[in-house]
């Protein structure tokens, strides 16, 4: 399992604070391979919001006491004050998920503008690439504590209701042969993310133009064709780094890649590792 996390003041005890319109109390990311099942069970909530992002896989989540909700990637949950929280990762599911804690005196007002629901749970955001850049740089800053990072940190949560905006209003206007045929590029992608995908044949050969795919893909999912692939590759070979024995030469084949070379340097340019630091660090 890869864990990377930060704490304001490393401190590890959740807060309530009303001396900013925006704090963010705690940041990080989950992503399981070896671990069966990782639990979280707080009856009485916490006593800050909570934003989850799944980057991959599902959870299972219980907003109603034995009611099982599977909430899968491209989603996001927010948990609001004293609610309780039930959630259970499995390592089946391959699951990736990012979180951030936050408080503050307008956080209600701030939601509100951002268009958030008042008492739902689940946001649906598409899968983003730029959602996960956001909350790495929440954690870096946290673990940093570089000078001004409380006014950065309020500057990146905000920046992340933004586009979760943006991809609701998107969504409005999106009409349903669009979103039928993104989705089912969704699903071909993941499919078929091994293999050399041309966009251009792709698009035509379910009658579209190039422009016209690339342009409603990015508009449902928040991302190019060509990265949300670049996304598949590198989550399945971070999966293959954790749990095989498979040197990068061969992990680079398995994922599409002829050239490990090649493949090294665009793993680290997306994770800051190479593929020997990030199997390294994994299995200790």
């Amino acid at each position: 399992m890869y864990i990377n996390s930060g704490y304001l003041h490393n401190s590890l005890v959740d807060f309530k604070d009303k001396s900013k319109p925006l704090i963010v109390g705690s940041s990080g990311t989950y992503h399981l391979f070896k671990n069966q099942k990782l639990p979280t069970w707080r009856p009485k909530g916490r006593i800050d919001y909570q934003l989850l992002y799944i980057a991959a896989g599902k959870v299972h989540f219980y907003f109603k006491e034995d009611e099982e909700t599977i909430v899968p990637a491209g989603n996001m949950v927010l948990y609001r004050p004293r609610e309780m929280q039930r959630y259970v990762y499995f390592a089946k599911d391959q699951t990736e998920v990012y979180w951030v804690h936050f408080t503050g005196r307008n956080v209600k007002q701030i939601l509100k503008r951002h268009h958030f629901p008042v008492t739902e749970h689940i946001i649906n955001t598409g899968i983003s690439p730029e959602y996960q850049k956001i909350y790495r740089e929440m954690i870096q800053e946290l673990q940093l504590c570089r000078p001004h990072y409380e006014e950065l940190l309020a500057v990146l949560l905000l920046q992340l209701f933004v586009l979760v905006d943006r991809h609701s209003s998107d969504n409005k206007i999106m009409n349903s042969f669009a979103q039928n045929e993104v989705e089912l590029a969704v699903s071909y992608f993941n499919e078929h993310y091994n293999l050399n995908i041309s966009i251009e044949e792709y698009a035509a050969s379910r009658n579209m133009s190039t422009s016209w795919f690339i342009r409603n893909f990015k508009l449902y999912n928040g991302t190019t064709p060509l990265n949300y692939i670049l996304s598949i590759r590198i989550a399945n070979a971070q999966s293959l780094l954790e749990t095989t024995k498979y040197n990068i030469t061969e992990i680079a084949s398995i994922i599409g890649y002829d050239n490990p070379l090649y493949f090294s340097r665009l793993f680290k340019k997306q994770t800051g590792f190479s593929p020997s630091e990030y199997r390294k660090q994994n299995n200790n």
